[in-house]
């Protein structure tokens, strides 16, 4: 995420575009083309679930220029793929600030969503513990000490009924630079698969940038760790840790070792680039990784963890929206689509 001073000067014209709070449709079955679970022969079931996660660059005038008709390509993509039996189970979108980029999922119909935090939410859960020294240092003309002008930017969109929503902004301090412009924070959803025993977990995140904050390496990193923190304890204090986990975001890691190494020691979870390069080699992959550690080359992330009766496997990782083919580069960011196995035995 890139700002300037710019943005400060005209953030009361665009704070309406700020992203939407937490909400959710009225409840009903999963769409028609939501897989099936299918029934193991020694029991239980298995479903083979598809997320896709992208950061789609949705900023407003002046912070990016003729975004809207890209954004709208986004969507009409996404709606082919369905038509033609291909489209995501789930989306998570990142860096959704403005109605129409918050507008993907419904131009292609997924009936179920989930949005927030919003520009005017305040921190819920506990905060991370923030030096007074590094909160003085606040510098307004790096946007640290205005107000928010964007919401979190974080949508999911689901084939699925959303049966729970809780999302959380980062603290006030919880910040550095021109990220500082935006409410971000966490957004975590439960949904229900008919016939499996738990529902699924989902929860997305976009943390502090590095270089495009415009502040110094030491002042972005340590944003990042409270980001973190607070992270964890947002999981701590929503989170249902008997139902089964799948993560994805813009984490802001890419080749940040200190980075991935703190979120590493504060959140155990299983990587896809990292599992499927280091503990199998059955994942089919559909995408470049390269060098030997892939997890390090991206800042888009997915990642998993079981719950007490539902296992979780990625078995197919591939790039969207990467070629022309596809709908064309729409983004900074490529998305990122894994398929998983979730398995779990007879009652």
């Amino acid at each position: 995420m890139r700002f300037n001073v710019s943005v400060i000067l005209v953030g009361l014209l665009v704070s309406a575009c700020a992203g939407g709070s937490v909400r959710r449709l009225e409840l009903g079955p999963p769409a028609a083309d939501a897989p099936r679970v299918s029934s193991l022969a020694e029991g239980g079931g298995e479903i083979e679930l598809s997320v896709l996660i992208y950061n789609v660059e949705g900023l407003p005038w002046p912070a990016r220029k003729k975004r809207g008709r890209k954004l709208d390509r986004i969507g009409e993509e996404l709606a082919r793929l369905r038509a033609e039996g291909r489209g995501p189970d789930v989306i998570m979108l990142q860096e959704a600030f403005t109605a129409r980029a918050g507008a993907i999922g419904l131009a292609a119909d997924y009936p179920y969503i989930a949005a927030g935090p919003s520009a005017g939410d305040r921190r819920e859960a506990a905060a991370a513990e923030i030096p007074r020294d590094f909160i003085r240092a606040r510098r307004f003309f790096k946007g640290e000490r205005f107000f928010r002008v964007f919401g979190g930017g974080l949508y999911i969109y689901s084939k699925f009924p959303i049966v729970r929503v809780e999302a959380d902004p980062f603290s006030r301090h919880a910040c550095a630079g021109f990220d500082c412009l935006a409410n971000k924070g966490v957004l975590l959803v439960s949904i229900d698969i008919p016939g499996a025993p738990t529902p699924l977990d989902l929860f997305t995140t976009h943390m502090n940038a590095q270089r495009a904050s415009r502040v110094g390496i030491e002042r972005r990193d340590a944003a990042h760790r409270y980001q973190t923190d607070e992270s964890a304890r947002f999981l701590a204090a929503h989170r249902d840790d008997r139902n089964p986990l799948i993560f994805g975001g813009d984490f802001n890691m890419r080749n940040a070792s200190n980075r991935l190494e703190y979120f590493a020691y504060r959140e155990s979870y299983n990587i896809v680039r990292h599992y499927c390069t280091v503990l199998t080699d059955e994942c089919d992959i559909r995408m470049s990784w390269d060098g030997d550690e892939p997890w390090r080359d991206t800042q888009d992330l997915q990642g998993f963890e079981d719950g007490a009766q539902i296992s979780i496997t990625p078995i197919r990782a591939e790039a969207l929206f990467d070629r022309r083919e596809n709908g064309g580069v729409l983004a900074d960011h490529d998305g990122y689509l894994v398929t998983y196995r979730l398995r779990w035995p007879a009652p």
